[in-house]
């Protein structure tokens, strides 16, 4: 009988992580094994965060032509035969072909052939097939997370796996759940045509982010015409004709379509952990700080060990797993929580956080010193037609930077500047002494450096110090 192969590694699941071992391990020269039971680039680039990028930015060019139209301005148009949402289908069509796929020419991909689950620990079977692996890696990523909400699941809803599916934009639509997908998708489904309520129970939009950001966001909501509930508790949902009506605190919102976007659960149950004797919550992989599981050949990148949601951290953790299953000395491994993982919510104004937020450092004890500059008081963003939102950074009294909040236009370009400083350790005297072109939106962060050290430069003692050497 003819011997199996056994692969050097064994990847689960193609999203963002997957992808990043898969790659990597390939252009190694190592012999890889994908698993993928739906398509490669996982809900990231096929539900998730790239088609609803193309989403928004279709409700912001319709939003930019309603515009000129009050002022009698009229956009050339063509006839499009094809739905903004058709648009994006192709859009993701062309991504996900051989873009996407030239990178993994050198694995062996298994393809909606089944989800993978484990035999044993090197072993994991795929229908009928079996398949052995020296290193095993899961990303088999989250799902959404459907609430106990009574009536809900006798209702047809939205989530992010079927939304790019709607052949037309609703005239009306009630989004439960105030976060990121929620709150972007409220937007771009607004700027394109529908009556769209949000309905949450958080104290805010965005909240694990800044309170004073989601007041500035969910101004400029209001302004664009959504209407939104916060702390709200949802009674029940219903179906009456062809609307849907939930049901919440003495409100009754009535919509065409319902789209939950109440969080996530990790994909876990049909991997059949047990069988490699691999330990879970339930609703997390457990992993240690190198991203390997109790089981010393298999680790669990990405959204599945629910260490941060975020396709980002999925690929980073991929890179830094694949690099700690290569090294065989302990002490020069890579630890995950050593980097610092960003995040930013696409809608307009921005909304971008890296490092610890306020509360955070309040209950660390840290002392700190919180520095802003809002985006009203700057030639630029005042020009450009984008006043609103601000920077904002705290730091130590020798201006280590321990976190940042930025709210308004390329917010999501600007953290990036705050991620290094963090992770690397430049201080706000580094980042003042740095030029940056004007004029840039990035002139806001040397702006917070120059606050900064002109509240130093303030002091008795350097004034005293000044006048003597003049």
């Amino acid at each position: 009988m003819e011997k199996k192969k056994v692969y050097d590694i064994i990847v689960i699941g193609m999203g963002p992580g997957g992808m990043a071992v898969s790659a990597m391990g390939s252009a190694m020269g190592l012999d890889v094994l994908a698993v993928e039971n739906n398509k490669i680039g996982g809900e990231c680039l096929n539900v998730g965060c790239i088609p609803s990028k193309a989403l928004l930015k279709a409700g912001e060019a319709k939003a930019v032509s309603d515009n000129l139209k009050k002022y009698g301005i009229i956009p050339g148009s063509k006839s499009v035969a094809k739905t903004t949402l058709g648009v994006v289908r192709d859009k993701i069509e062309f991504i996900s072909g051989p873009k996407t796929t030239k990178m993994f020419e050198k694995v062996e991909t298994i393809l909606k052939q089944g989800m993978a689950h484990f035999v044993d620990k090197n072993t994991i079977q795929v229908g009928d097939e079996i398949y052995r692996g020296k290193k095993i890696f899961i990303a088999t990523g989250t799902e959404p997370f459907i609430p106990e909400i009574p009536g809900l699941k006798e209702v047809p809803y939205l989530t992010n796996m079927n939304l790019f599916d709607e052949k037309s934009i609703p005239a009306s639509l009630t989004v439960i759940g105030g976060g990121a997908i929620g709150s972007e998708m409220a937007q771009a489904f607004s700027r394109l045509g529908s009556k769209v309520v949000i309905v949450h129970n958080d104290k805010h939009l965005i909240p694990l982010g800044d309170e004073e950001g989601a007041l500035v966001l969910e101004e400029k909501f209001r302004e664009e015409g959504i209407t939104v509930y916060n702390s709200a508790t949802i009674d029940k949902v219903e179906k009456k004709g062809k609307f849907i009506l939930v049901h919440s605190g003495g409100n009754v919102i009535k919509s065409e379509k319902l789209l939950v976007a109440t969080g996530r659960k990790a994909v876990i149950e049909p991997l059949k952990l047990e069988n490699a004797g691999v330990t879970h919550t339930g609703k997390k992989i457990i992993v240690d700080k190198y991203l390997r599981t109790n089981v010393k050949n298999i680790y669990a990148v990405g959204d599945v060990n629910f260490i941060a949601l975020y396709s980002h951290a999925a690929m980073h953790q991929g890179m830094l797993a694949l690099m700690n299953a290569l090294n065989p000395i302990p002490f020069t491994r890579f630890r995950w929580d050593k980097y610092i993982v960003p995040w930013t919510v696409f809608t307009k104004p921005e909304f971008a956080h890296a490092g610890l937020t306020e509360g955070e450092i309040k209950s660390l004890g840290i002392k700190y010193e919180m520095i802003k500059e809002n985006y009203q008081d700057y030639g630029r963003t005042i020009a450009d037609g984008v006043p609103e939102g601000f920077v904002k950074v705290f730091v130590t009294k020798r201006g280590k930077v321990l976190g940042a909040t930025i709210v308004g236009e390329s917010a999501s370009e600007l953290i990036h500047e705050w991620i290094l400083a963090i992770q690397q350790g430049i201080s706000l005297f580094d980042i003042m002494m740095t030029q940056h072109s004007f004029p840039t939106i990035s002139l806001l962060n040397k702006r917070i450096a120059e606050v900064w050290m002109m509240k130093k430069m303030g002091s008795p003692l350097i004034k005293r110090i000044a006048k003597k050497l003049i």
